[in-house]
């Protein structure tokens, strides 16, 4: 009965959590607008690298912006021997989709799957792909196309990645893509003179963290991201709008994603800037921070110069159109998986195996987050105390800072937390920040494997 208990108040806190919000508008972008002739000028080519770092049909959404993004740029005249592409590839014919071998970004949204390069699929989307592809390196590759960034010092480059995050990392099916090794790729590719300037967009939660106090301004990257370093990013498109689809149960879409694609979906690219774009999506993206990092110098460039522009459709359609749905829930990423069993249990019949099966998911989620709470809980105490584990694991620092000073200590410390205590998954992965935070306070190995023994060897793994 208590479970019973505990699962009922979570449930009412998930569903309480889950804002509403109105309609946003746009300004017109100004006719007059100069951006930079540097992307007028240039005889260099475009590529672009489009990851979705997560698998299973209720991460729907990450792999539906990454087909949205390769439309929006094949429209844009990019080949597709300039654009690579990550997605796990087991959402547009899984048993779950209702609409077979169709992905939708949106509403009533066309098919976005329809022609997406199958470059980096399955167990071949990880960060040693990820890594191998930036740099060019095919003798690095483990399956896949073969395909990788091949861009010269006359290239720009647009990478965009979107998946769950935390402090200090991005998810993959089967691994992390941590952000001083994200970091030292570029730093190398920068080196190797392997682009002219690039541009990075990320959604995930505590993408910041990603760039914060590491991504410094003379690598000719601009980089902007879905949120700070201490908070969430969020899912739009869900179930409950009363826009979408009955038959869907999970989000089509990320809002920071979603603000900048349907600008672009409108928009002259000839004459909107990357700035444009920006101050638009921050707008738009109301829940988190959308921050930007970087070479503030490119700001001013088109964005036809890394994601290519349809001159068919040079914007008959004011951007002042763009905006979100009349009525749009922005659902925490944390909280997609909560939502999505949930609606998996109230759409089941009655007395069904289906029902007895939805409910079983959502109550192994709901234990499985229990279980990471207590854990991360009493491994704080057994390093620190009771009175001051707390504020130890959950300090945030000043901005322009990293958030950890040794990052082979966070690997090796994440490590040993999950093989004592079991994978953070999505929702557990908010707890990076008291990974960091115990590496930071000098704890040593030792003391890290013998405080997670005694706080898990007994707890199952869920």
């Amino acid at each position: 009965m208590a479970n019973h208990g505990y699962c009922g108040v979570l449930l009412s806190l998930t569903l309480l959590s889950l804002a509403i919000h109105g309609s946003f508008c746009f300004p017109e972008i100004n006719g007059n607008n100069k951006g930079s002739s540097r992307t007028t000028t240039d005889k260099g080519k475009t590529w672009a690298v489009l990851v979705a770092g997560s698998s299973g049909y209720d991460n729907y959404r990450h792999q539906a912006d990454i087909c949205h993004a390769y439309q929006i740029l094949k429209k844009g005249g990019l080949k597709d021997e300039n654009i690579i592409v990550f997605m796990y590839d087991d959402i547009a014919y899984n048993s779950e989709n209702p609409r077979k071998g169709v992905i939708i970004n949106k509403p009533n949204g066309h098919d976005v799957y329809k022609g997406v390069p199958k470059d980096y699929t399955g167990d071949h989307v990880n960060a040693r792909n990820l890594y191998a592809v930036i740099l060019g390196d095919k003798s690095a590759l483990t399956g896949g196309s073969g395909k990788v960034l091949s861009s010269g010092p006359n290239d720009h480059v647009f990478i965009y990645y979107a998946d769950h995050g935390s402090v200090g990392l991005l998810g993959m099916p089967s691994d992390y893509v941590y952000a001083e090794d994200l970091i030292r790729v570029l730093k190398k590719k920068n080196a190797s003179k392997g682009y002219k300037s690039m541009v990075f967009y990320i959604e995930a939660c505590e993408a910041g963290s990603m760039f914060e106090g590491l991504l410094s301004s003379n690598l000719n990257i601009y980089a902007t991201t879905a949120s700070n370093a201490e908070e969430s990013s969020y899912g739009t498109y869900c179930p409950g709008d009363q826009s979408v689809p009955a038959e869907f149960d999970t989000c089509l879409g990320d809002l920071y994603s979603i603000s900048w694609m349907e600008d672009c979906d409108i928009s002259d690219l000839h004459k909107e800037t990357l700035e444009n774009q920006y101050e638009r999506v921050r707008r738009r993206t109301t829940n988190s921070h959308v921050m930007q990092y970087g070479d503030m110098s490119h700001k001013q460039e088109f964005l036809f110069a890394y994601m290519g522009a349809d001159l068919s459709n040079r914007s008959h359609t004011s951007t002042s159109d763009i905006s979100s749905p009349s009525i749009s829930r922005a659902v925490d990423q944390r909280d997609t998986k909560l939502l999505y069993f949930q609606q998996k249990l109230q759409r089941a019949p009655t007395g069904s195996q289906e029902k007895q099966g939805a409910q079983k998911q959502l109550l192994l989620e709901i234990a499985h987050r229990k279980n990471v709470d207590y854990s991360i809980t009493k491994l704080g105490e057994a390093l620190f105390g009771h009175e001051k584990s707390s504020n130890v694991l959950m300090n945030v620092r000043p901005q322009g800072q990293p958030v950890v000073d040794n990052w082979d200590c966070f690997k090796n410390f994440l490590n040993i937390y999950e093989k004592y205590c079991g994978h953070l998954s999505a929702y557990g992965m908010k707890y990076t920040r008291a990974i960091a935070n115990i590496c930071n306070a000098g704890i040593t190995t030792e003391k890290m494997v013998a405080a997670s023994d005694q706080t898990c060897a007994n707890k199952p793994n869920v």
